[in-house]
């Protein structure tokens, strides 16, 4: 079994409703690039994490031809929400929808081998100059998410640890914030987000080894439309 990870596919429909090229050339036909890289990598034993921002789509029912196209690819998918995902809804309403066919993490983690995938949404941290007093809420309410996910992993004796989030864990290398400090409690191993794509945000988002923890950005664009393997 080999794990990989993307995030961002930002699909609409084929064709789509809300090409994305509108964000530079480089996105035409983001999709088909990214069907070609997972199906010449990923085998149906494997595992691909989704790491939010799947589809523009409103409602669940809208978002089923996205899911579908994604479902259509080999190998066990798992994800969690991104802030655009605006179809999401209840985990059993979702897995009802789309037939079983992905694991919705949401207060909750999900085993895959040795591993223990948790996740949630994430949010915009504090130090971010986005962040406004109506997002402390929200942040505060993500940390709950994500620590009742990582307790609920570690109290089913896991001890290898995946965190997959959509927003990145910190703000600019600001890497003490209240995910980070769930991070290093739990001793999580490895944490991927997406979210980030400008080409400089890409170019300076914090990855690879920080203190005991190692990073990486999901955003498809950063991966160059291709999935990523983890392990």
């Amino acid at each position: 079994m080999k794990i990989f990870a993307i995030g961002d596919t930002h699909l609409s429909g084929q064709p789509p409703a809300k090409p994305m090229n509108i964000f530079g050339s480089h996105w035409d036909g983001h999709w088909e690039k990214i069907k070609t890289s997972w199906q010449n990598q990923v085998s149906p034993e494997d595992v691909v994490l989704l790491a939010g921002d799947i589809s523009w789509a409103m409602k669940l029912p809208d978002a089923l031809v996205d899911l579908s196209a994604i479902a259509e690819l080999p190998g066990r998918k798992i994800m969690v929400r991104g802030n655009h995902d605006y179809w999401w809804q209840t985990v059993s309403k979702m897995v009802q929808a789309t037939q079983g066919q992905f694991e919705f993490l949401n207060n909750s983690f999900t085993a895959a081998g040795e591993w223990a995938i948790c996740g949630s949404r994430g949010w915009i941290c504090p130090g971010d100059p986005l962040f406004k007093s109506k997002d402390q809420a929200i942040f505060a309410r993500e940390l709950l998410r994500v620590e009742a996910s990582l307790s609920a992993a570690r109290t089913a004796g896991f001890s290898q640890i995946i965190l997959m989030l959509h927003f990145p864990p910190f703000y600019n290398h600001q890497i003490t914030t209240g995910f980070t400090s769930l991070i290093n409690s739990y001793q999580v191993q490895t944490c991927i987000y997406g979210h980030l794509h400008s080409e400089s945000a890409i170019k300076t988002a914090a990855t690879g080894l920080i203190g005991a923890t190692t990073y990486h950005l999901v955003s498809c664009d950063a991966l160059n439309f291709s999935v990523k393997q983890l392990f």
